[in-house]
């Protein structure tokens, strides 16, 4: 495994931020690691990257202990924090081989590498402190890649970015993961969908899911249908089908409806249709978006 974490808990004096967490990452996985703020994102992200020890239980970086082989992780991991130190003063590529010499890189084809791989060229003679927060991001990303990393840990990566420069950095990303292990942390909810494997959500310091993103679309207690007929009916009559507990005018003759998940209302609503004499335009069941999971995991929590 390229992350392991057993039994993980940090406390701050009588505050504890992480409660007995516990989840494996392969080699190879983009995992998304969600939550509210002041869940405990960050906090486990510095612990896996020796900025700061656990409390209590046992973390694993390429299978060196974060507490015991705290250099030898450090070599493991490119680490992209939430809020982005940079050295405002230093130019891109000063920045970039200041960077790579504290790896003991010093190879410039390197450096140009990952400026041309984050796309930083275009300001690449200026200094870090005239960039936009967009291109900052991008120099921290590069500074991230400098020792090619068997592990990239990314805190909120594409903050501040335009929609063009979100693609090119989701590309890079899903690129990246190809052939490496990414864990990020993003309040973007579509950015997930595009580019993790799987997600683990955290809330008030315990994991609350851990889930293939696909299965996510299939879990919860209900099922909603999206149903159109060629003539008008009501709200009434159909909330007296077996199975249906709520329904919804979308407009015209296209319904919303919604049953319990272990009930399967297509045959009822097409039974329905034969016997009022109507054609089904469309009967379509809407899966569950990840921002409405998200949602209702952590304001039940």
């Amino acid at each position: 495994m390229s992350i392991s974490v057993a039994g993980v808990s940090k406390r701050y004096g009588p505050q504890k931020a992480l409660n007995k967490v516990s989840f494996e990452i392969g080699s190879g996985e983009i995992v998304g690691f969600l939550g509210p703020n002041g869940a405990g994102k960050s906090t486990m992200m510095k612990i896996l990257t020796c900025y700061i020890p656990q409390t209590e239980g046992t973390a694993k970086v390429c299978g060196l202990s974060v507490e015991e082989d705290t250099i030898a992780v450090r070599k493991k991991v490119g680490y992209l924090p939430e809020h982005n130190p940079l050295y405002l003063e230093m130019y891109v590529k000063e920045y970039l081989r200041f960077m790579a010499g504290m790896h003991g890189k010093s190879n410039t084809s390197r450096i140009e590498e990952m400026i041309e791989k984050v796309g930083l060229s275009p300001e690449r003679h200026k200094k870090l402190g005239q960039l936009s927060k967009g291109y900052r991001q991008r120099a921290g990303l590069a500074a991230a890649l400098l020792h090619d990393p068997d592990v990239l840990i990314l805190d909120e990566p594409t903050t501040g970015l335009d929609p063009n420069q979100l693609v090119e950095i989701r590309n890079l990303i899903k690129e990246i993961g190809s052939e490496k292990t990414v864990m990020l942390s993003t309040h973007i909810m579509q950015e997930v969908e595009m580019l993790c494997n799987r997600v683990i959500i955290i809330n008030k310091g315990e994991i609350v899911a851990d889930q293939a993103v696909d299965a996510l679309k299939n879990l919860g207690d209900t099922k909603t249908f999206t149903v159109e007929f060629d003539l008008p009916t009501t709200a009434g009559r159909l909330r007296e089908l077996k199975g249906i507990k709520e329904v919804k005018n979308l407009g015209q003759n296209r319904w919303q409806i919604v049953s319990p998940a272990a009930e399967d209302v297509r045959s009822t609503v097409f039974q329905f249709a034969v016997k009022e004499q109507m054609v089904v335009l469309e009967l379509k069941q809407q899966e569950q978006s990840l921002e409405q999971y998200f949602q209702k995991l952590t304001e039940k929590n």
